[in-house]
């Protein structure tokens, strides 16, 4: 990342942070809040180069990692929103995505983010969910997520294209 990308990153990640834990809890569906932080990684994915996407998944996916009140074990979001990066920046093969796009790989990164989760709990006994309800789990998350993609995307893909013009879409 330049000089200039990475206070803005981690601006965007610590408000989305913030919000996350402190306000949305307010109003989560079933227990489960939109994930502000993946939002953040995806809008960066699609404007920013592929490894300074991952290298943002990583810290963002770290910091939901260790911010109360976390529950699980470490890691978990750190390897899910690395893999979000990679799969989102994916998408961005130097030609501007669509609308449509955009929302498109927010449900599928918030499927496969949240699955990732959900999963690696599974593998490490860290949650006792079963897995229709972890499956209900996907789903709101998905739901939440793609509700909130015309509100936060469309801004921090803004902000971040103005850093780099020849990535900005």
């Amino acid at each position: 990342m330049t000089r200039g990308r990475v206070p803005v990153a981690f601006v965007a990640v610590v408000v989305a942070l913030l919000l996350q834990v402190s306000l949305f809890p307010h109003v989560a569906w079933h227990g489960i809040v939109p994930n502000l932080c993946l939002l953040v990684v995806v809008a960066g994915a699609l404007t920013l180069p592929a490894p300074s996407a991952m290298v943002l998944g990583f810290v963002a996916g770290v910091a939901l990692d260790l911010a109360p009140p976390a529950d699980h074990l470490a890691g978990r979001w750190a390897l899910a929103l690395t893999l979000v990066a990679f799969l989102a920046a994916r998408v961005r093969q130097d030609v501007r995505p669509t609308a449509i796009a955009v929302v498109a790989t927010v449900a599928a990164a918030s499927f496969v983010g949240t699955s990732v989760f959900a999963l690696t709990g599974l593998l490490l006994d860290d949650p006792a969910m079963s897995v229709p309800e972890l499956l209900a789990v996907i789903g709101v998350a998905v739901v939440w997520d793609v509700l909130l993609t015309p509100f936060v995307l469309p801004p921090l893909m803004k902000l971040f294209g103005r850093l780099d013009p020849r990535l900005a879409t």
